[in-house]
C-alpha cells in the first residue's frame, strides 16, 4: 500500500536558506553599522541582553505550548524507547559532543583558532550537546511516520529533565574544559528561557484546551504561532551575526570549521540511537523519533545561554548559531535514511 510523500511546511523546509540569508544580512549590517551596534549590545539586565531575550522567549514559548505533561502517563506503553532516549540524551550525547569539540577546536584547529578562544568554541558546542531537541523533533517524527503520542511523551520527559540536569551537566563539562562559569547566570538563564516559558505554555495549553477544545487548539491556535517562532529566530540570527560580523570577516573559514564537528556529532549520535533501538527491538514508529531527538538540539536554549554566559560577540554564541545553520539539512538527510531503513 503506497503512502503519499510527507513534506515539511515551506518555512521549515527552507530554514537553512533563511538562516544563510540572515547570516549574510547580519554580517553586512554589522559591517555597515560599525560601532553603532554597541547601542543594542549595551541593553542588558543582569548580563542578559534585552532585545535578544525577548526574541528568544518568542521562539521558545510557542514550542512549550505543545507540551502536555498528562501524556507522561503513557510511559508504560513502551518504556524501552524512553529509556533509550534518556540514555542517549543525558549519558552519551553531552560527553561525545565535548569530546569532538575538544579534538577539533583544541587539537586539530590549533593552527587556525587562538588557543585562548578555543575554550569558548568548545563551550558553545557543549551547550548544544546538553540541550536535546524539544520542537523540531515533532517535524522529524512526522516525516518518519513516528508515533506522535509517544514522541510527545519523549519530549515531555526530556523537558522535565532539562530543568534539573542542564545546569549540573553544563557546569561539569565546562569545568572539565577549564572555562570559568558564573553559576548564577546559568541558573537564571534556565529560569528565564526554560522554566518561565514552560510554565506559561502549560498553563495556556490547559486553559485553551478546556475553553475551546483540543481540536481547535491543535488545528487553529498552534499554527498561528509558527510564523512568530520562525520570525523571532531569524531576527535573532540577524542581530547575532551583526555583532559577529567583524569576527567572521576576519576569519571567513570559521563557519566551516565549526560546522564539521557538529555534523560529525549529529550522525554519530543518530547511528548509536538507531542501532540501539534496533537492538532493543523497538518498532520503527518509536525508534525513528528516539534517534531524531538524540541527533537534534534545542538550539534556542543553547543560543540563549551562550549569550548570557559569554556575550553576544563570543565564539560560544557563534557555535550555537552555526548549529542552527547545519541542523535542518543534516536532519533531513537522517529523515531520508530512517525512511530508507524502514522496517
Amino acid at each position: 500500500m503506497s503512502k503519499s510523500k510527507k513534506q515539511m511546511a515551506f518555512f521549515e523546509r527552507y530554514l537553512s536558506v533563511w538562516v544563510a540569508l540572515c547570516i549574510a544580512g547580519g554580517v553586512l549590517i554589522g559591517h555597515l553599522a560599525g560601532d553603532k551596534m554597541s547601542f543594542l549590545s549595551d541593553l542588558e539586565i543582569y548580563n542578559v541582553n534585552i532585545p535578544i531575550a525577548i526574541l528568544i522567549w518568542l521562539m521558545i514559548y510557542p514550542m512549550m505550548l505543545q507540551i502536555d505533561f498528562s501524556s507522561i502517563k503513557g510511559i508504560g506503553k513502551a518504556p524501552k524507547g524512553l529509556i533509550l532516549t534518556l540514555v542517549i540524551n543525558w549519558l552519551i550525547k553531552p560527553f561525545t559532543m565535548a569530546f569532538f569539540a575538544w579534538i577539533f577546536f583544541d587539537k586539530l584547529y590549533s593552527a587556525y583558532i587562538d588557543p585562548d578562544l578555543a575554550g569558548e568554541y568548545i563551550a558553545g558546542a557543549i551547550l548544544l550537546g546538553v540541550a536535546p531537541c524539544t520542537a523540531m523533533v515533532f517535524v522529524w517524527s512526522y516525516l518518519t511516520d513516528g508515533d506522535p503520542n509517544y514522541t510527545l511523551v519523549q519530549v515531555s520527559v526530556n523537558d522535565l529533565i532539562i530543568l534539573v540536569a542542564f545546569v549540573p551537566l553544563v557546569g561539569l563539562l565546562l569545568g572539565i574544559t577549564d572555562v570559568v562559569i558564573p553559576y548564577e547566570t546559568l541558573v537564571s538563564s534556565v529560569l528565564i528561557f526554560v522554566v518561565i516559558p514552560l510554565v506559561a505554555g502549560v498553563i495556556t495549553n490547559k486553559y485553551l484546551v478546556h475553553k475551546k477544545g483540543e481540536e481547535w487548539f491543535k488545528n487553529e491556535f498552534l499554527p498561528k504561532f509558527k510564523p512568530v517562532s520562525i520570525m523571532a529566530l531569524l531576527l535573532t540570527l540577524i542581530l547575532l551575526f551583526a555583532f559577529q560580523g567583524p569576527n567572521i570577516l576576519n576569519n571567513p573559514l570559521i563557519i566551516l570549521l565549526i560546522a564539521i564537528p557538529l555534523i560529525i556529532q549529529t550522525y554519530f549520535i543518530f547511528f548509536i540511537a538507531w542501532f540501539g533501538g534496533r537492538k532493543l527491538k523497538l518498532s520503527h514508529a518509536v525508534c525513528a523519533p528516539a534517534a531524531m531527538i538524540g541527533a537534534s538540539n534545542f538550539f534556542e536554549l543553547a543560543v540563549a545561554v551562550a549569550i548570557a554566559l559569554f556575550g553576544l560577540e563570543s565564539p560560544a554564541a557563534l557555535v550555537t548559531v552555526v548549529g542552527v545553520l547545519v541542523e535542518v539539512p543534516v536532519m533531513l538527510s537522517l529523515v531520508a535514511l530512517a525512511n530508507k531503513w524502514r522496517y
